[in-house]
Formats: C-alpha cells, sequence, structure tokens
C-alpha cells in the first residue's frame, strides 16, 4: 500500500492549533470516543473528502489512521458491539433498538449479562459521561416511566445527555438529560444546532470534572447525530458546498480515489468499481437534477464540516485544561453512508412516507429551504456511492460500502507512529473495546467478558499481527464472513429464499474494495466459507436468519400497544416519544381537551405531535378551534366556523377514516365544540406510515412546531395554552389498516 508521504502537506495545512499544556496527570489515561452516524469511509479530509474536516484531520496527524476497520452495517449494532466489545447479535442487538422479535439475538436491548465499557471502568475508578446518540434500548422503553435499566445511567454511564432514538431533528431534538426528557435551549430562530448544543454539554461536563476531581480519570462518548438524516446545517455552509458537488458524483468517485491513493489509505492500482445498481451517470441526469442533487449533497457535507467544528470545540478544552495529553481520542463512524435518500433524493421525506408525492418541481421550488427548520433531507444514492468511494453498496449491506469504515485513534501526547500513521490491519467495532481495556492497562482475563480481540499492539508497530482470524457480518439477511483476508459476501433480495442467495469470493490483500469475484475460481474455499458462516452463526444467535423488515415492526407495535385504545395525558403531564404515543395511523380517532370554562382571548395549543415536517396540532387561535393536520408539510386546516363562546369545557377533533378510490383512505375531520360540530373538512391524505420522528406533548407545541401559528412561517413555539386545561383524552377505533411493508421501508429509512 502507498506509504501516504504527502499527508504532511495535505492534511496537516488546514489543522486547528491547540495550546500545547503539560499533562495533568501522567499516571492515567482518558478516553474520548467520538461516534459519528452515516458518514462514509471517504467522507473524512484524511481519508480523500473534498469535505473540510480539519479537527479530524490533525488528529489523524497527531495519531493513526485505520484502514481495515469495520462495523456491522447499522446504527443500533454498532453501537451494541462498541459498548460490549462482543458481536451485536450475542448482546440481543441483532437488528434495531426499534422491534423486539422474541428470539434472544433480537430482544432490541443489549443484554444485561454483557456489561458495557463503562460498567467495566467503573470499578477502576472512572468517571463515565454519554453525550448524544444512545439507541441500544427498546424504542417503547423510552417514555418518562421507562423501564430505565437499558438507559444510558442503567449501564454505568453517570452522566447523560442526548437522545434515546435512531435519529432527531437537529433544530428541534428529542432530549433527554440522565432519565428524564428535556425541551432544547433553543430552536432555529434563535441560532440552535444539536451539534452545538451537545458539544457544549460535553464541554460543561469535562471541565466540571477537571474542576472537581482533577485525578479521577473518565470517560466519555460523544455521538452526534451528525451526518444521519436529517441533513441540517448552517445556510452559509450549504451555499459553499452546493458549488463544490456540482461536479456531480462521478468526478467526486474519481478524485476521491485519487487522494485516497496518495494519502495512503487505498491501495495504489486500486480502480472503481462499476457503480452501484440503479445508480445513474451524473451526464444522463437533466440540469434541474443537478441542482437538486447538489444542494441536497451540500447539506450533507455542511453537517459535517459543523460539527468538526464542535468536535474542535470538545478538543481545544481538553488542550487547554491539560487533558488532550492524557486522553486517547478515538473518531469513527457506526457505518457506511447511507441508501435511505433513495434514487432522487428527498427534501421532506415525511411527505412520501405518508404517500405525498415530492415531484422534482416541488422540491426545486424549496431548494434554498434544504437544511433548514421544516426539512427532512437526505441525498440520493449516487452521493451515498462517493461517500464510500471506492467502496461497493451502503449502509444495511455487508459489502465493503456498508461495513468498513473511517477509524482515526489518537493517542496521548499525540506521539510520532511509524508507517505515517497508517494501520492496514483488519479490525471490527467489537474489538475496540479490548484495545482500549488493554491500553489502560486493565487484565482482558480477569471476568471482562468481551469477546473481541485487541489491536492495541498496532498502536506501536505498524505491522503488528492482531491475532483475528474471523469476524461474520449479518443485517437484513445479508451475510458476509472474514477469514484469514479473504471474504465470502452475499446480498440477499428481500421476501426470496436464502438458499437462492448469492454468495461472492474476494481476497482482500490484493483486492481492497471487492471488485474480483473469485467463487467460481475458488469453490471449494466458498463453500467452507459458507459452512463457517453457519458456524459463526450458531454461536452467536444470529438465527433464525429473518429478512422480514416491517412484519417485525408491526408485531412490536401491536405488541406494546395491546389492546389498549383509550390515552388520557393530564394537565402538567412531561413530554412523550412518537414510540410510546398513541398511534393514529391510518384508523379513526377522537381526541377530547376538557378545559376549565372558555374565557374571551384564551388561545394556545392543547395537544400536539410532531414537528414543522410532520404531525398534528390541535389548538385556539383567534378564539377559534383549530386543527392542523400536518402530513409531510401540506397543512390541511380546519378552523370552528364561529369563535368559541364563553364558558365552552370541551374541545374536540374526530378524525373517520373510510377507504378512498383510490390505494389510500379517506379522511373526514369535524371540530367539536361541547359536542356539537362546528367544523368539517375531507382529505385523502391521512397519516398513513408515519406520524412523527417527534414526539407529543400537551398544553404547548415544543420546538419547531407543527403549526405556523403566528403566520410567519418561522414554527416558532410553544404557543402555550392560556387556560385552565384538565386533560386531553385521545380514543382510537380499532379500524387501523397499516401498509405494514410500506410501513417497514419508511422505518428502514429512518434508521
Amino acid at each position: 500500500m502507498d506509504s501516504g508521504e504527502s499527508i504532511g502537506t495535505t492534511i496537516a495545512d488546514s489543522r486547528p492549533s491547540w495550546p500545547s499544556r503539560p499533562p495533568r496527570n501522567a499516571g492515567h489515561r482518558n478516553v474520548l470516543i467520538v461516534l459519528l452516524d452515516d458518514v462514509g469511509y471517504a467522507d473524512f479530509g484524511c481519508y480523500g473528502s473534498a469535505i473540510d474536516t480539519p479537527t479530524i484531520d490533525r488528529l489523524a496527524t497527531d495519531g493513526l489512521r485505520y484502514t481495515g476497520f469495520h462495523t456491522t452495517a447499522m446504527c443500533s449494532t454498532t453501537r451494541a458491539s462498541l459498548l460490549t466489545g462482543r458481536n451485536h447479535h450475542a448482546v440481543g442487538m441483532g437488528c434495531l433498538a426499534n422491534f423486539d422479535s422474541g428470539y434472544p439475538g433480537y430482544r432490541g436491548k443489549i443484554s444485561a449479562e454483557a456489561p458495557t465499557i463503562a460498567e467495566l471502568l467503573r470499578p477502576h475508578g472512572y468517571r463515565n459521561y454519554m453525550i448524544g446518540k444512545w439507541h441500544v434500548t427498546s424504542t417503547t422503553e423510552t417514555g418518562p416511566t421507562g423501564p430505565f435499566d437499558g438507559w444510558p445511567l442503567g449501564r454505568g454511564f453517570d452522566r447523560f445527555y442526548g437522545f434515546l432514538d435512531a435519529e432527531t431533528d437537529q433544530y428541534s431534538p428529542e432530549l433527554v438529560r440522565d432519565n428524564t426528557h428535556v425541551s432544547a435551549a433553543g430552536d432555529h430562530s434563535t441560532g440552535y444546532h444539536l451539534s452545538a448544543d451537545l458539544a457544549d454539554e460535553a464541554i460543561r461536563n469535562l471541565t466540571d470534572h477537571h474542576a472537581v476531581s482533577p485525578d479521577t480519570p473518565w470517560f466519555m462518548l460523544f455521538a452526534p447525530g451528525a451526518c444521519h438524516a436529517p441533513h441540517q446545517a448552517p445556510r452559509h455552509l450549504i451555499d459553499r458546498y452546493t458549488a463544490t458537488f456540482e461536479r456531480g458524483w462521478d468526478v467526486e468517485r474519481e478524485q476521491r480515489l485519487a487522494r485516497q491513493i496518495e494519502l495512503g489509505v487505498v491501495p495504489t492500482g486500486t480502480e472503481l468499481p462499476p457503480r452501484n445498481p440503479g445508480v445513474r451517470a451524473w451526464a444522463d441526469h437533466s440540469a434541474d437534477e443537478h441542482r437538486l442533487f447538489a444542494r441536497l449533497a451540500g447539506a450533507y457535507a455542511a453537517m459535517l464540516h459543523h460539527v468538526d467544528e464542535h468536535i474542535g470545540r470538545v478538543i481545544a478544552t481538553l488542550a487547554h485544561t491539560g487533558q488532550l495529553d492524557d486522553t486517547i481520542v478515538v473518531v469513527l463512524s457506526d457505518n457506511g453512508a447511507s441508501q435511505e435518500g433513495g434514487p432522487l433524493g428527498f427534501v421532506n421525506a415525511m411527505a412520501p412516507f405518508n404517500m405525498v408525492k415530492e415531484t422534482l418541481d416541488h422540491k426545486l421550488a424549496r431548494l434554498d429551504d434544504i437544511g433548514g427548520p421544516d426539512t427532512h433531507s437526505n441525498f440520493p444514492h449516487g452521493f451515498a456511492m462517493a461517500a464510500n468511494t471506492p467502496l461497493r453498496m451502503y449502509k444495511q449491506n455487508t459489502h465493503s460500502g456498508g461495513i468498513r469504515d473511517p477509524l482515526v485513534v489518537r493517542m496521548p501526547e499525540g506521539r510520532a507512529h511509524g508507517d505515517h500513521g497508517l494501520r492496514h490491519q483488519f479490525c471490527h467495532v467489537s474489538d475496540l473495546t479490548p484495545t482500549l481495556l488493554d491500553l489502560l492497562g486493565i487484565d482482558l482475563t480477569a471476568g471482562v467478558g468481551t469477546t473481541g480481540v485487541s489491536f492495541a499492539a498496532t498502536v506501536d508497530e505498524p505491522q503488528a499481527a492482531t491475532g483475528k482470524s474471523i469476524q461474520y457480518f449479518e443485517m437484513f439477511g445479508h451475510r458476509g464472513l472474514w477469514l484469514d483476508g479473504w471474504k465470502a459476501v452475499a446480498w440477499h433480495p428481500p421476501g426470496t429464499p436464502f438458499d437462492d442467495d448469492r454468495w461472492e469470493l474476494f481476497d482482500l490483500s490484493t483486492d481492497f474494495n471487492e471488485c474480483c469475484d473469485l467463487a467460481a475460481a475458488e469453490p471449494d474455499r466458498l463453500s467452507s466459507m459458507i459452512e463457517r458462516w453457519w458456524i459463526e452463526a450458531r454461536a452467536n444467535q444470529v438465527l433464525p436468519l429473518d429478512d422480514r423488515f416491517a412484519e417485525r415492526f408491526a408485531e412490536n407495535a401491536a405488541r406494546f400497544h395491546g389492546d389498549r385504545r383509550r390515552f388520557v395525558f393530564t394537565a402538567g403531564m412531561g413530554h412523550l416519544p412518537s414510540d410510546v404515543a398513541p398511534d393514529l395511523r391510518s384508523r379513526s380517532y377522537t381526541i377530547t381537551a376538557r378545559i376549565e370554562p372558555f374565557a374571551t382571548g384564551t388561545e394556545g395549543v392543547l395537544i400536539a405531535h410532531g414537528d414543522a415536517t410532520c404531525g398534528y396540532s390541535l389548538f385556539v387561535r383567534d378564539g377559534h378551534l383549530v386543527h392542523d393536520l400536518n402530513i409531510g408539510g401540506t397543512h390541511q386546516v380546519v378552523v370552528s366556523s364561529s369563535p368559541i363562546t364563553t364558558g365552552v369545557t370541551e374541545l374536540a377533533f374526530r378524525m373517520q377514516r373510510s377507504e378512498g378510490d383510490g390505494p389510500f383512505p379517506h379522511g373526514v375531520g369535524t371540530l367539536l365544540v361541547d359536542g356539537v360540530e362546528v367544523g368539517r373538512m375531507e382529505t385523502d391524505h391521512i397519516f398513513w406510515l408515519m406520524i412523527s420522528w417527534s414526539g407529543l406533548d400537551i398544553g404547548l407545541d415544543r420546538g419547531t412546531t407543527v403549526a405556523d401559528y403566528d403566520g410567519t412561517r418561522r414554527h416558532v413555539g410553544p404557543f402555550a395554552f392560556t387556560g385552565a386545561l384538565v386533560d386531553v383524552t385521545v380514543e382510537l377505533d380499532d379500524d387501523q389498516d397499516v401498509d405494514h411493508a410500506a410501513a417497514g421501508d419508511s422505518e428502514l429509512a429512518r434508521d
């Protein structure tokens, strides 16, 4: 592999300058893991990208870059494997935290028998801090009553500030502090962004620790939402990177590969594979599509640039307080770049999830909105492919584009390393915790229970063997096995027999990006590796194989809600995440708010679920009862025909579902004041697959609001109810009819 001799000039030129301070206490080591989301192999500057990531690049210049690091293809699974040092199925996280299928490998929650790195460090005197995305406990257990045993504070962390689900809006996040849901400190109108907020909290934890317990070691997992959709970032950065990506994904791939070879993170002679299935040549798209795609890619790149700035603030704090050179810093991504934007990308993915089509004209009309507070944007397949250069496929797949990721490690004092800091050994996310424990001098044989293999020897010895000889992969029926430098891999078409899958075989020692299939030339080797995959699967709770996605989500929702059809929310209640809120999708329901006798001038929100991209709100404005059914940004508003009279005590909205003329259900919405109809609407767009990834509140609409209450289109809340709210009751009819296959597709895009 090329030595990457140009790294000193090509990366270091733009790197930040951190103050030099003596180590605070060279007798111990702290650990900071920065875990990014859905960032591809080629997205860091030090791995070939045109995106500016000077903080990460400086850490790489001072430390190590691993080119053979592998993850598990999805976020919950990589997080579970990282935290425990074990294979993800073996600890109950075979797929996502969003469902529990009952089998030991697929419980959607890390097993209590598998200690996390925080639990392993605590007996050695460590304070443990978790900032950002968790997503390793069942999402149906994320409500205000828990149970909390799977939340960060139940798994060894002393403090937590972040979110529990797969994603959240960057301007209107679903935040939790320790074990309590809380509101963000601002919104888009005040300059709030989650990446900055999480960095503030990390800095607060680190400086508090330094002030009170400077001689006590700490561990921090800092896991921003970037760069998972929605891609949201400052406008000036989106403008900048839109211009960058106007050259298109074909040129982008070529330029990244050339840069990767120069840097040494890809071997000399590596060639680009054909475009992934379904990705057309950039030149085959129209000029209007070029404008849209470049803008969507610009939002993604801006989000990565922006989070790198805030990672830089955290690192600068460590340097300023003399902690940086006591600290092992690790930066990685949880899987490859995501294919969930589809072939054409989304401006607001919530619209198509509810069968409201996003036409090209509609997307172009909203071009300048991309990355803002009322969008849920995601870039198209072509640019996700470029982000994974030079690898094949994407997140969710067990080809290298889904599981081969960047890994940067900076050791205390940023000491120099041989081979320009490049390490080419195969290693896996399950090996990271054993490696860190090894570097910290913690005995791996004393009941630690990890099954990963430490690669600590590679820190000082570029050619050191790790002892790792085998690693299986599985996600949604896609399978793979790495064995002594060879890889067998199968892409599984959903719903087809597993026996019909076509396996490919690659010699990774000569074929970095899985381009030369040797299955026909080496049938015996392939057959042996397939059999070995089954052995590993049985040993790690992978079986039974289950490629059902939608059905598992449907089963989980039905099991959680059971026969419950009535929800009573009393005034004073806090926030409810979506997964424990009433499921209004594709059904009839009634929402009834009881209030103390209505008085002239009373206004505000009675109940709201969602945000500006999708949701519903029942509220009083200008003396009238109003309901806004916001389906993917299309506001279907019904207003009472007359003002609410003094003394009224009951305000309600009724949705009656019926079969429509087309494939989607029809709805008739009715406003009721003290039981009397005062407004009516009809629609062919009701909640069909999703309500929102933002949760439910009564008496206010927090964050980026569902409705445009003040007519400014800024979606600023909370527009709190000024009267006396007693309670809100939601009653569900037993007529739900959800297209579970389509619902599963929407949930897959969620994660």
